[in-house]
């Protein structure tokens, strides 16, 4: 198994996710402002104000998840797939008896090479039980226990 490689093709995935939430983001917020512009157009008094008022809201939920994206892509920023990694830390593939992660960011499962990993954030609830553990090392995980097999 070529770790490197799968190691990029991991961020590439993981970029290619966040790029796509940020896409789907600035869409819904642009077309929360089209809304809000023809809400002003269209309408007079309460009902004008009330629906002028759900698309800015609509507008800023929107405005957080793009915020939030921009905040991932930091992360995987930091990330440096060339990197050899003894202890389990962001951009460390951890194997273990049960699975196959990679530390970066909260994406889910992405299939790689034709392996399955899940990949989480190091703060996420499985990330904070792996971050300083090398192979070998015994945790415990919603009440299973495993074994790190490997990191890289």
């Amino acid at each position: 198994m070529d770790h490197n490689n799968i190691k990029q093709q991991l961020l590439t995935a993981c970029r290619e996710y966040v790029e796509q939430r940020l896409a789907t983001a600035t869409q819904a917020m642009q077309n929360a402002q089209e809304a809000a512009n023809e809400e002003s157009k269209s309408s007079a008094g309460d009902k004008y104000e009330t629906g002028r008022a759900m698309m800015q809201i609509e507008r800023e939920k929107a405005a957080m998840q793009v915020v939030e994206c921009y905040k991932l892509i930091q992360v995987l920023d930091q990330i440096d797939p060339a990197t050899f990694h003894h202890k389990i830390s962001l951009g460390s593939i951890v194997t273990t008896q049960r699975m196959k992660l990679f530390l970066a960011i909260g994406a889910g499962r992405m299939a790689v090479s034709g392996e399955d990993f899940l990949v989480v954030a190091p703060v996420s609830p499985i990330g904070k039980s792996l971050v300083g553990l090398k192979k070998g090392d015994q945790f415990t995980f919603n009440r299973m226990t495993d074994i790190v097999t490997g990191v890289w």
